[in-house]
Parts: C-alpha cells; sequence; structure tokens
C-alpha cells in the first residue's frame, strides 16, 4: 500500500478530520420506487470513466470518475466522493496506491461491487484549505456536472476521506448536511472549516488511538458535533488498549435516520488498520472498508429525514409553524428578504442576514399553495415566466399558477407552474445574491429550511 504521507500541518491549520443489508441495491434494471433520480437519468451519457475537468471559482479543477461497470441510465446510483490525504492526490485515490484495486476509493469500489458511482477529486496543492468555501463550491460543481449527465439518485450521496481529506469531508457535513446522507471520516480534525454545523447528518468517525498525526481527542471533537446534532443519547464508547491490535465500534442510539458509529483502534495516523496488527496498514486487509459499507449501504433511497423530518407532512404541505417564518438557505445561512424592505409589486427577493424583521416573513397556505409576506404579498415567478433565469419577485396575490409553491420534503422549494427550483443565483452566498427559477439539481442553493 502506498504509504499515506500525511504530514504534520502547519500550526494555525491544525488547530482548525450488525451490519445492514442495503434496501436499496441498485441491479442495473429497474430503481427504487423511492428513489430521487438526478436530471442525467435517461440520458445517454458523455462522462466516461477517467479524469474530468471543470471550472470552479474561477479555476480548472479535476476529478477522476468511475461508473459502475454495467452502468444503466435508467438506474438511480448511490454516489461516494472519496477525498485524499494531504499531500495524496486524486489517483492515489482511485488506484488505491500499492494494496490496488482492493483498496480504490478507500475499498469502495470493491465494496459496491458495481453499485455505486465514484468520484476521488483533487484539491489545490494536493490539500483542502476550503479557502472562502471553495473546496465546498468545487463540490457542488461536481454534483451538478455528474448528476446532469448521469443517473444518480440525490438522495444517496456520501464523502469520505482521511486526514485533510476527513477534515473535508467533516466541512461537507457542516454545510451540506441536507446534500450528503452521510459522511465517513477516517482520523479527520477540523481542517477545513465548518460553515453552520447545526444540522443532523449520519456520521462514520474511524480514528487511531495513537495518532500523532491529529491526535484522537481532535476525531471525538468533531464527533461529538454529530452526537449532538443527531439527537444522541450520552453512551460510553470504549476505546481499545495500546498494543491490543484491536479495535472497538460504538453505535450511538440516536435520532432515527441519523446514526453515528465511532469506531477506535490500536494504531497511528492511518486509514487501513489490520485488525490483530498493532501499528499494521494494509487496504487489501483492512477492515474499515466493511465497516465503511456497510454504513452507507444502511441508507434507502428518498428523501433524507432531515428534509423535513420524517414525521412531517406531504411535499406539498409545509411543516407545523411555518407561518410568519424566515425562510433561510441552507448554503448561504441567509434569509429569504424583499430587496430595499419594498411593498412595491416586481420587488426583487434575495438572499440577506437574518434579522427577523417584516421583510424576511413568510406563511404558507397548503391550500392555496402560496408564500406570502406582508400579509398580501406573494412570492411570484416575473411575468409568468417558465424558464431558468426567471426572477423571483413579489406581486399582489392572485392565485395564478406562477404564485404557487411546493414545499417539498427533500429541502427545495418549486414552482407548480415552470416545475423549477427557488434559486440562490450563480451559486451565490453574499447579501444582495437575487433569487431566481431554475432547473432543480439539488445543490445547497436550492435548499432551504424554516426558522420561526
Amino acid at each position: 500500500m502506498r504509504q499515506t504521507s500525511t504530514r504534520w500541518l502547519p500550526a494555525a491549520v491544525a488547530a482548525l478530520a450488525v451490519a445492514a443489508a442495503a434496501a436499496y441495491a441498485v441491479t442495473g434494471t429497474s430503481p427504487s420506487a423511492s428513489a430521487a433520480p438526478s436530471s442525467g437519468c435517461g440520458r445517454t451519457p458523455t462522462m466516461g470513466n477517467g479524469t474530468h475537468t471543470i471550472q470552479s471559482g474561477g479555476q480548472n479543477r479535476q476529478f477522476i470518475l468511475r461508473r459502475p461497470n454495467n452502468y444503466n441510465n435508467n438506474t438511480p446510483y448511490r454516489i461516494i466522493f472519496a477525498y485524499h490525504w494531504r499531500g495524496g492526490t486524486m489517483n492515489d485515490v482511485s488506484t488505491g496506491g500499492s494494496s490496488g484495486a482492493a483498496w480504490a476509493y478507500y475499498g469502495m469500489q470493491e465494496q459496491s461491487n458495481n453499485t455505486a458511482i465514484l468520484v476521488a477529486p483533487q484539491g489545490l496543492g494536493n490539500g483542502w484549505p476550503n479557502s472562502n468555501n471553495q473546496d465546498v463550491t468545487f463540490t457542488d460543481d461536481m454534483i451538478r456536472r455528474i448528476e446532469g449527465d448521469l443517473c444518480v439518485d440525490t438522495s444517496l450521496r456520501f464523502a469520505m476521506g482521511f486526514s485533510y481529506g476527513g477534515g473535508m469531508s467533516y466541512s461537507l457535513a457542516c454545510s451540506r448536511a441536507n446534500v450528503f446522507r452521510a459522511v465517513v471520516v477516517y482520523a479527520g480534525a477540523q481542517l477545513s472549516g465548518c460553515s453552520d454545523g447545526s444540522q443532523p447528518i449520519a456520521y462514520f468517525g474511524i480514528h487511531g488511538i495513537s495518532d500523532n498525526v491529529l491526535n484522537i481527542s481532535q476525531g471525538r471533537s468533531l464527533r461529538d458535533r454529530f452526537l449532538r446534532n443527531n439527537g444522541c443519547a450520552a453512551q460510553n464508547a470504549p476505546e481499545p488498549g495500546q498494543g491490543s491490535g484491536r479495535h472497538i465500534t460504538t453505535t450511538y442510539s440516536c435520532r432515527a435516520g441519523f446514526p453515528v458509529q465511532w469506531a477506535a483502534f490500536d494504531g497511528g495516523h492511518g486509514p487501513a488498520p489490520v485488525e490483530g496488527c498493532s501499528g499494521c496498514e494494509d487496504g487489501v486487509r483492512t477492515w474499515t472498508k466493511g465497516e465503511a459499507w456497510r454504513f452507507i449501504s444502511q441508507f434507502v433511497g428518498g428523501p433524507s429525514p432531515s428534509n423535513p423530518p420524517t414525521s412531517s407532512p406531504p411535499a406539498s404541505s409545509p411543516p407545523p409553524g411555518q407561518q410568519n417564518v424566515q425562510i433561510v438557505g441552507a448554503q448561504s445561512g441567509r434569509c429569504v428578504d424583499v430587496a430595499g424592505v419594498s411593498t412595491a409589486n416586481g420587488a426583487q427577493t434575495q438572499l440577506w442576514d437574518c434579522h427577523g424583521n417584516t421583510n424576511q416573513r413568510w406563511s404558507y397556505n397548503a391550500g392555496s399553495r402560496q408564500l406570502t409576506v406582508y400579509g398580501n404579498k406573494c412570492l411570484d415567478a416575473s411575468g409568468q415566466g417558465t424558464s431558468n433565469g426567471t426572477r423571483v419577485v413579489i406581486w399582489d396575490c392572485s392565485g395564478q399558477a406562477n404564485q404557487q409553491w411546493n414545499v417539498n420534503s427533500n429541502g427545495s422549494i418549486t414552482g407548480v407552474q415552470s416545475g423549477l427550483c427557488l434559486d440562490a443565483s450563480g451559486n451565490g452566498t453574499a447579501n444582495g445574491t437575487l433569487l431566481q427559477l431554475w432547473s432543480c439539481h439539488g445543490g445547497g442553493n436550492q435548499q432551504w429550511s424554516f426558522r420561526n
């Protein structure tokens, strides 16, 4: 196996990575009835196995893609993003290094057995600093590109990574909890930031008790955030003794749909420890790939319980309390706002820091499917537009279809007339970002939650 050469990060950065059988097993034939197919389903794919280059944040960024050998463009597949360590590359992840195919994509190529689309992104400078959220944006752009071409179950997105890649996966758990179903973090720490970090997401942390690069206490800290977010009961998580050669996996009792697992092992800074061999690393023999796959494969297709919880009403009805509330963008953390506190017909909606004033207070009527502000103004697709880029404004309520909206269980808000999603234009997160209609792709700039 290739030596995982993660070096000690500079102090300023280092201060900041009963197995369930898969109920939704992709067979290459018919999709699960509960799948959430991407726009690429049914299309003749243009993306094959190998390296792809896209534009993201004004830079050329690359990733390596692997489709199932029996890829069927009518079958929505799981998608797994596998982030390399500091000093590693997308090639190291996609090939498995000296361990070969048995360890490719952290063993997910072997374990998934042609039931998942696999992605190995390349970090800038062989790392994931995520400056100004650039690597999260890169992930959004990869999702958009891949899912527009290939058939993906958008409710079954996963991220995993080792060390710096673990920090990146943790960053996605913080900022894209409504986009990813679960993350697996090998020997991670908070290295790539944590924007928001208040939403539940399924989480599996794996860490060596003798890690002298990123101390296990840093991994516990990441885990503990999601123990809180996921409503997990307090529970002792035993860890093996030094020299035992063992690992111990603890499964916490958490809110339904949001499991947390923690695996501590007798070893140092590595993602592929071997049971019964203290300090050994081997991608062929490691137990981590099997446990990671069992964790990932337990999830079935369909809406995540977080968007909203499974106990919530159906898509056409809002969750309780969705009256006089703020609508908050998952990606930006900012509120749907009427620019300039205007009450005029045609006033533009935008993102703005949440302050709770009347121009950010919305109510949803399940019967009329209207979203109203100021009590008498409706969220409106300007000019009854149904194309990408149509401005979303306010107007006197008329009951027409361009003022009707579905508040969906996957976190999106879609226009009844157009079928398009409420979208923060240009993937923007800044104050003043305009809201528009755009083809639904499941990105964070199309995910919304309601807050009192």
